[in-house]
């Protein structure tokens, strides 16, 4: 007997990235798969293109790549343990959170940042 949510064929690949946890909700699945941050087998994928088993699915997330080959289908969504039986991960390892980019922070209560503030932020960043 099939386990609670698993399915034969092919599913839709907003509904399945969002199933196994690659994206926070469903809606965000589709607006990525609109956006173009969704690939399965090397095509761009509309969030109603069907994956099934032995797809790659490369998913892009802010920072880093999730590259997938999908094991088994779902529909529904699961817990993360069954979620990581659903496929398997060759997604290169994340970057360790010292290289994450740094976000400024200013303190409570002094107001927004005049020219000159964001001036200096922009050098220190290297953004000119």
């Amino acid at each position: 007997m099939a386990e609670e949510g698993a399915v034969q064929g092919s599913v839709r690949v907003d509904a399945w990235i969002w199933a196994v946890r690659l994206a926070k909700t469903r809606s965000l699945a589709a607006s990525a798969c609109r956006a173009g941050h969704v690939r399965v087998n090397g095509e761009r994928a509309k969030p109603a293109s069907p994956v099934r088993p032995g797809d790659e699915v490369r998913v892009r997330q802010p920072g880093r790549e999730r590259i997938v080959v999908v094991k088994r289908l779902l529909r529904k969504r699961v817990g993360p343990p069954v979620a990581a039986e659903c496929f398997i991960d060759n997604s290169p390892p994340p970057p360790p959170r010292e290289e994450a980019i740094a976000v400024p922070v200013r303190d409570r209560g002094t107001g927004r940042p005049t020219k000159r503030d964001r001036r200096e932020m922009e050098r220190l960043r290297g953004a000119r």
